[in-house]
This record gives C-alpha cells, sequence and structure tokens, in this order.
C-alpha cells in the first residue's frame, strides 16, 4: 500500500487531541480535590452537631461545683452563657478567621500533617480578652487552633482524649496545637486533668480589672436575659450591709488568686502566662511579643498586623502586606457597659483589694487595678 499523508494525519490528530483532553480533565480533577480538600479543612476546626446540641443546654462550668472552698455558685449567668463562644462568636468569626488563617491550607500537599492534642491551653478568663488573644495567635504560621471552645477538661471529659483529638486542627511538625474554653481557669477539676493529659502543657491566663470584668460579665447576659435583676441586687447578699455575694459567679470569677493557688498545686508558675486583658487592647503587639517568647514561638504577630478602631475601642487585625480592610472582631465585642452606682463599684473595689494584691505577689506582677 502507498504512503498516504492524509491517512497519516488522520491517525495522527484524534492521538493528540485525546492526549490533550487528558491532560485538561487532569488539571480538573486536581482543583476539584483541592477545593474538597479546603471545604473538609475548614470545617475540621468547627465543633460537630452533636458535640453543639448536647452542650448547648448544660449549666456554665464557669464557677466551682459543690465542695469548693467559695462555696456553691449561684449563677444567674448559665445556660446560655456561652453563646458567645460557641454560637454567636463563632459565626461571627469564622468568616474573618479563614480569611486572616495563613495556615487553614497549608498542609494539603503534606501527608506528614495529623491531628494532636493541644500543647497549649487559653484556660481563661471570661470575658478577659481570650477571643481576641486566640485571633491574635491565629495570625501566626506555627500555630493551629481550634475555634470554637471545645469544653473537654469541664464538661465533655467523659468522652475522652480520643474525642477531644479529633477537634484539633491537623498540623504539621513544628506547629503548635492550642485551644482556649475559660471556664477551665475557674473549675476546680480541670488543673488535675490536663496534668494527666501532659504535665508539659503551656497554660496561658488573660486577666483584666476584675470589677470592669465582672460588669462586662453581667452586661453580656444581659444582653440575652434582658430580664435579670439589676447588677447592683445581684452584686450583694445584703445591701443594706453591704455584704459581697461571692458565690454569683461574676464576681467569683475574678478572686483570680483563690483559683491560682489550685492551677499552682499541678503545675509550676513557669509553665503559667498572665496576659494583661488592658494591655492586650492598648498594646496588642508588646503583649504578643511575651505570649509568642512564652510559647517558644518566632516574634512574627507584630505591629504591623494591628489597626485600632476608635469606635470598637480595640484593635483590629490586618494583613501587613496589601491595603485589604481591617477584620475586627464581632458585634458581641465592645457593647456598652450599663451605668453602674459608683457606690457599688467602689465596695466592690474594697472587697477585690486583698485578692489583687495576693494574685500580684502569687504572680510577680502588678496589674494596676486598684
Amino acid at each position: 500500500m502507498e504512503y498516504s499523508p492524509i491517512l497519516h494525519s488522520l491517525h495522527v490528530v484524534p492521538s493528540s487531541h485525546v492526549k490533550n483532553k487528558l491532560f485538561v480533565f487532569c488539571i480538573m480533577l486536581t482543583l476539584w480535590v483541592y477545593m474538597i480538600y479546603c471545604c473538609v479543612g475548614y470545617c475540621s476546626t468547627m465543633p460537630n452537631g452533636a458535640y453543639g446540641a448536647g452542650s448547648r443546654h448544660e449549666n456554665d462550668a464557669e464557677v466551682d461545683n459543690q465542695g469548693s472552698s467559695l462555696g456553691a455558685s449561684r449563677d444567674l449567668l448559665n445556660n446560655e452563657n456561652d453563646v458567645d463562644s460557641r454560637g454567636e462568636d463563632w459565626d461571627e468569626m469564622k468568616g474573618e478567621a479563614k480569611a486572616l488563617d495563613d495556615n487553614a491550607m497549608s498542609g494539603f500537599f503534606n501527608e506528614s500533617e495529623s491531628k494532636k492534642l493541644p500543647q497549649a491551653i487559653i484556660i481563661g478568663v471570661k470575658k478577659g480578652g481570650t477571643r481576641a488573644l486566640l485571633e491574635f495567635l491565629r495570625l501566626h504560621p506555627d500555630v493551629r487552633a481550634v475555634g470554637a471552645e471545645p469544653h473537654f477538661f469541664d464538661r465533655n471529659y467523659d468522652k475522652g482524649l480520643e474525642w477531644y483529638r479529633e477537634l484539633m486542627p491537623k498540623s504539621a511538625d513544628g506547629q503548635l496545637t492550642m485551644e482556649k474554653t475559660p471556664s477551665y481557669y475557674v473549675t476546680k477539676e480541670v488543673p488535675a486533668r490536663i496534668y494527666t493529659m501532659s504535665k508539659d502543657t503551656k497554660l496561658i491566663v488573660v486577666v483584666r480589672d476584675p470589677v470592669t470584668r465582672a460588669i462586662s460579665d453581667y452586661t453580656q447576659t444581659r444582653s440575652k436575659k434582658p430580664d435579670i435583676p439589676s447588677f447592683e441586687s445581684l452584686t450583694f447578699k445584703n445591701m443594706s450591709a453591704g455584704l459581697i455575694d461571692t458565690t454569683w459567679s461574676a464576681v467569683q470569677i475574678g478572686m483570680y488568686a483563690k483559683h491560682l493557688e489550685r492551677w499552682l498545686q499541678y503545675f509550676p508558675m513557669e509553665q503559667l502566662l498572665f496576659v494583661s486583658g488592658e494591655r492586650l487592647i492598648s498594646d496588642p503587639a508588646g503583649e504578643m511579643a511575651q505570649v509568642q517568647d512564652f510559647l517558644g514561638l518566632r516574634r512574627v504577630v507584630t505591629e504591623k498586623y494591628f489597626h485600632f478602631n476608635p469606635a470598637k475601642g480595640f484593635p483590629c487585625l490586618k494583613r501587613p502586606e496589601g491595603n485589604s480592610k481591617p477584620h475586627c472582631l464581632g458585634k458581641t465585642k465592645g457593647r456598652t457597659h450599663p451605668n453602674i452606682d459608683p457606690e457599688v463599684v467602689q465596695k466592690l473595689r474594697d472587697f477585690y483589694k486583698p485578692f489583687n494584691s495576693k494574685f500580684y505577689h502569687m504572680t510577680g506582677h502588678d496589674f494596676g487595678w486598684d
């Protein structure tokens, strides 16, 4: 048979065409796999449905249980008190956390990533600035942190460490896994439980003027339960006698020295870092420098990441490169506090003064609340 250029071209063209189609198909398949991984990787930092539903109606574990040296807590801030941490805060923060977290997809091509138990935990305190600190830390490329509060050591301990581990995001070697649950600091069983998990766990406590913290605590609750009694009436056992009700959790949480005594039975002071909630607002870069040093991290999160928002009254986050709009914490942060009787405020300050002095002595740091 004679050689025919026409027949030859008929054989070559389809072969080249099929190869091109296969190449395009492979590219599309790779993109689809990557998109699926992105969705799964982001969702892994969210609490599963069973966990959220099962915990929503449990009483707040922000205070010591029965048998505590402080007595049983009369807590009007329970039940839905933690909605900010698992509900509102999560809904508001998930978008900006996704946008700000440079590490969310870092392990796509890294098969060595795995879920690990946390090496560091933000254990308190409620309304101290724990959410802000967590979001600041999530900017660091060597930090992987779960967004919602797991409440493992105070509410879900019976579910076991493997359940807890599954809540954590995947991390690579050299990355630090973290979580934050502010009620840990004031729950008496938690120090022993964390010690059992790992005696080397690093613990961070964000503290704030206990009077301001109590008012903020009350403000959060009143935003959900407008019919609760006044702050003044809840503060006193007997208003005429001026006796402070230490069974009310809003008051009890601010007795920082009492709670610290329990932690020091299990952990040396070197493993605890106390962050000033006030300076976290006025000088976030300065506080973050101390936090990064404590965690053994490079000082990556510096002043270039912060932009102060005068309307909100606290710093927002920005990317150092580009001109993208700063990301601020959600609408539940920076609520306007109600006007409290100055005499009540002064009596609370007098009440907290000895606790503050002891706390300053124990930590070796004067936070300047008096």
